[in-house]
């Protein structure tokens, strides 16, 4: 029997700046935002959207009763925590109506988080025929405004329903982990903001997929020509790039043509919406899928997920027959079209907005799941 990914959608927030404003708005050539680091614009959310609103969203279009009656297992993939203690897949689970009798978790390790959040789900339904789970990667990526980071923030959400004989993707089990204590980026408990060695975590990300990538040759016996594709998590498009060349280097240069046209297509999504940090690696696997008119059934792609501090994660899939039917291409594309543009200063307000029940009250959006009100330092959302 196989796992994976059955249902696959993403969410972002209503409003976004676009980068050669910001670049011109912080005097730096456009070029660094558009070309250097390869973003055209940025996700933007308001104080009612935090990451229960942004999964619930991402999520709820998703379920059938059906899948809500054999939803075991709900699980969030976050580094954006709303709580130290208690799980948003907690609150998850209650505003998308799952059955009661189903284990709700949050996953941390940086951006890595929903990965081993896919991995707990495939092996659970696997073990539980007829049984599924759901797995959110939801993030609100922020350095802060006129920061060295600012132009490498995002928000979003992605959900994957995981179930038995999938419709889009079929995980295999054909995987490399690493883990390796390094503070390239890190977040303490109380900051706002994270902590980040810009170069060494760029060094990191590098060196992290070149090892599982040389550790799945060994332990696999299979080279670039096994596959279709390759996704990676973008923290910014140039990112996963660099990862790439550096893993093909001395490769036969059809082989690396392709492979990089592919990424090309992975990326289309994220130069729109920026770091989605849990989400970004299926935010990419999306804007492949979505993109690419040359992958067909039996197609195998590779992903590598990273998360800073350090874990990272090299498996693979395959594509099922028939999983164009089941992707929301023109819904995504509409989505992302009919967002707002903030002007600089109208962006610089929102950021800067204190989360308060007054200016809850005052905010104009219209956000399904927004946040309203806290009372008592409970948050109650728009139902």
């Amino acid at each position: 029997m196989l796992a994976g990914i059955d249902k696959l959608n993403f969410f972002v927030p209503p409003y976004y700046v676009d980068m050669t404003d910001l670049a011109l708005a912080r005097d730096v050539d456009p070029g660094k935002f558009h070309i250097g680091i390869g973003q055209d614009q940025m996700a933007v959310t308001s104080i009612t959207q935090d990451i229960v609103t942004l999964a619930a969203n991402a999520a709820t279009h998703l379920l059938t009763k059906e899948d809500k009656e054999t939803i075991d297992l709900v699980i969030l993939g976050t580094e954006s925590s709303i709580d130290e203690s208690k799980a948003a897949a907690v609150i998850l689970h209650r505003l998308l109506g799952i059955q009661p009798f189903a284990r709700s978790i949050e996953m941390k390790e940086a951006c890595y988080g929903a990965t081993a959040g896919l991995q707990l789900a495939k092996d659970y339904v696997l073990r539980h025929p007829g049984r599924k789970a759901l797995v959110i990667a939801c993030d609100i990526a922020r350095y802060g405004l006129n920061s060295g980071g600012e132009p490498t923030q995002g928000a979003g959400a992605v959900a994957m329903l995981v179930t038995e004989n999938p419709r889009i993707l079929a995980l295999s089990d054909e995987s490399v982990a690493l883990t390796q204590d390094i503070y390239d980026f890190w977040r303490p408990t109380g900051e706002a903001y994270p902590v980040v060695d810009g170069p060494l975590s760029n060094a990191t990300y590098i060196d992290s997929f070149v090892k599982v990538w040389q550790e799945y040759q060994n332990r696999y016996q299979q080279d670039w020509q096994a596959f279709d594709a390759m996704c990676f998590h973008i923290p910014y498009t140039k990112m996963g790039k660099k990862a790439l060349l550096a893993g093909l280097e001395g490769v036969d240069a059809n082989i690396s043509e392709t492979l990089l046209t592919r990424y090309e297509e992975s990326i289309a999504y994220s130069r729109q919406v920026g770091n989605l940090y849990t989400g970004s690696l299926y935010l990419g696997l999306l804007s492949l899928l979505e993109h690419s008119e040359n992958l067909v059934p039996g197609s195998k792609i590779g992903l590598f997920s990273y998360g800073s501090g350090a874990v990272a994660e090299f498996f693979t899939g395959t594509l099922v027959a028939g999983y164009k039917q089941h992707l929301q291409k023109t819904a995504h594309q509409e989505l992302l079209q009919n967002r707002q543009k903030l002007t600089i200063p109208e962006y610089e307000v929102l950021f800067t907005k204190e989360l308060t029940n007054e200016n809850l009250a005052q905010n104009s959006d219209q956000t399904p799941y927004r946040l309203v009100a806290i009372k008592d330092q409970v948050r109650y959302y728009q139902e």
